[in-house]
């Protein structure tokens, strides 16, 4: 078509062009994070080459003449967009996580450029999760008004020379945001936020800085927790870069890139077993915030090696988000007082021991093979014993 925009390959930084006559455009991609290029593939039966995805990603985009792109580009620019004001278009291959393998896209149009994310499944389970992540997406941002996740544009599927099938969607993508892991730094060999800067290279957090991660982090799961359905962003993990951020003058701004699934804490015969009361609001409220707090603290060491536990600036940070987003919540019919004020009274009454009965009660009911547990029972008895003392001096006289 007239006006037909020009493509270009990179592997995450311009300056890694790959042109279709090299040799990577043959090799195989690696099926997850843990897999360099040069280590055997995993038996899956399951073989994309970096050019069949980079083909494949530019199929998406070209279909029905560049339909899903240009109504993100119009929407990202907030004007009419017509196909052929697409000038260029470079298609970046950021990484390779559990499910997916998302490319940046940059679409140019007259000098300014529009970026944008193609997450794109090849196996059998990522194939599951990118159709249940679109919808799942689609609801929560039409159903919430934060901007915390990424918006969603459209999906599809396209065909490789070898006939198999590619999932895709094409979503917003968070401009200067960046995955981080605890890492150890060299200076003292201690445990500290890692922030994987894809520009000016990694760099640690200060204190302050991991607190408001953390808090922003937590804020943005509870913002999303229905109270009533007692629906949450659930799995959710630290270890697999689902939060991004950036910094604005030093300052932490905090994202979620992906949601794999959004669904109530309790099964449906569950719920039949249970009094729909107040109570029950509240002790699903202490069961979300418990597990918050456990789960904000699990990463893996440098997002690859081994489970690590967080320092304890996290129990702070978590409790402080927590209450920004439950003071956000509508007022609830069941409960005779705002939602913060009734949950802040039922967890002022709980013991140190009732924090501790309920959360190993809640870890005992994890998978025993998940590498997480021993990690988790190693370290549950102080996390509790900091938790209530940071409830007990942060709300108490609050």
């Amino acid at each position: 078509m007239p006006g037909k925009p020009r493509f270009s390959y990179f592997l995450s930084h311009q300056k890694y062009h790959v042109q279709k006559e090299s040799e990577i455009w043959k090799t195989p991609l690696p099926l997850s994070r843990n897999q360099s290029l040069k280590q055997p593939q995993k038996e899956t039966g399951i073989s994309v080459s970096h050019g069949d995805y980079f083909c494949a990603v530019r199929s998406f985009l070209e279909n029905n003449r560049f339909a899903i792109l240009t109504s993100a580009v119009a929407q990202h620019l907030n004007r009419n967009i017509k196909p052929e004001d697409i000038e260029k278009i470079r298609i970046f291959l950021e990484k390779h996580g559990e499910f997916y393998h998302p490319a940046r896209i940059e679409a140019n149009v007259n000098g300014e450029v529009a970026p944008f994310v193609v997450n794109v499944a090849v196996s059998h389970a990522g194939k599951e999760s990118i159709q249940r992540e679109y919808k799942i997406l689609q609801k929560l941002n039409s159903n919430f008004s934060y901007s915390f996740l990424p918006k969603v544009y459209g999906q599809g599927q396209v065909r490789t020379k070898k006939n198999l099938q590619v999932n895709m969607f094409l979503g917003e993508w968070f401009e200067g945001f960046n995955e981080f892991h605890i890492s150890k730094d060299p200076s003292d060999e201690k445990k500290r936020i890692n922030v994987w800067g894809s520009e000016k290279g990694n760099f640690f957090l200060t204190a302050e800085q991991t607190l408001e991660l953390y808090r922003q982090a937590a804020m943005i799961l509870t913002c999303y927790y229905d109270v009533e359905t007692f629906e949450q962003i659930f799995p959710w993990h630290h270890a697999a870069g689902d939060f991004v951020i950036k910094l604005i003058n030093n300052k932490v701004k905090t994202s979620l890139v992906t949601v794999r699934q959004y669904a109530s804490m309790f099964e449906e015969n569950e719920m039949e077993d249970q009094d729909q009361g107040a109570n029950l609001i509240l002790e699903a409220l202490l069961v979300f915030f418990l597990s918050l707090s456990i789960r904000m603290r699990l990463d893996r060491l440098d997002g690859v090696g081994e489970i690590v536990w967080s320092d304890d600036v996290a129990v702070e940070g978590t409790l402080k988000g927590f209450f920004e987003g439950l003071v956000l919540k509508p007022s609830v019919d069941l409960l005779q007082d705002s939602v913060v004020d009734c949950f802040r009274k039922h967890l002022l009454s709980c013991s140190q021991a009732d924090l501790f009965d309920l959360s190993q009660a809640m870890v005992n009911a994890y998978n025993p093979q998940a590498p997480e547990v021993p990690v988790i029972k190693r370290n549950l008895q102080s996390h509790v014993k900091i938790l209530y003392n940071a409830i007990k001096n942060g709300l108490e006289f609050g």
